[in-house]
């Protein structure tokens, strides 16, 4: 594999366009760009989360099956935004789906059932799953306006969709094996009424 960028900055964006690698130019507000700029700020985050994660494994060790599942994920999410940039490149498979698929169920095992709304806190692993989370769906969203305008491969979809309920779950394992009690949502307290 060569060089894939032999010069940083290019100025032909300057005006407001990016290219595509197929040779075309969009507005850098295109569905096609904010659903790849959300894919890149979640991989992002997904980093610093595993970043994290390594940190703490040593106090925690429970946490290295987190690292084990969530690594592959960055790969994937790099893989959908190659899709998003090449519309006719082809690089998740219905597989990884299943993987996210499987690891949800496992966890989810050991957490037991949600009886109450959680926020994100408790400990700042926990916190960064979550913004995790929110991005996973925030890209998801994105990518179905997107699809709505010009349609993109169901596999991908179903990936960021899977994404974002792996991460709540990772959020909620976190918390177990930190042994940390989840913030659980208050309501607000009512007035009484005269």
């Amino acid at each position: 594999m060569g060089y894939r960028l032999s010069k940083i900055y290019t100025r032909t964006g300057d005006a407001g366009e990016t290219g595509l690698a197929d040779g075309r130019r969009v507005s850098k507000d295109h569905p096609r760009i904010e659903a790849i700029g959300e894919v890149d700020t979640l991989n992002s985050q997904l980093g610093l989360l595993l970043a994290d994660l390594a940190e703490q494994q040593v106090i925690c060790p429970g946490l290295a099956e987190l690292i084990e599942v969530l690594t592959p994920c960055q790969h994937r999410l790099f893989d959908l935004g190659g899709e998003l940039a090449m519309p006719d490149y082809q690089a998740l498979q219905t597989p990884e789906t299943e993987r996210l698929e499987a690891a949800i169920d496992r966890w989810n095992e050991e957490v037991g059932p949600l009886e109450n709304f959680i926020l994100p806190g408790g400990s700042r692993l926990i916190a960064q799953a979550h913004v995790c989370r929110s991005l996973a769906r925030s890209a998801e969203r994105r990518c179905q306006h997107l699809n709505a305008v010009e349609p993109i491969r169901a596999v991908g979809l179903a990936y960021i969709n899977r994404l974002s309920d792996l991460m709540f779950v990772a959020a909620r394992l976190i918390a177990t094996r930190q042994q940390i009690s989840e913030v659980l949502w208050q309501a607000a307290a009512k007035e009484p009424q005269n």
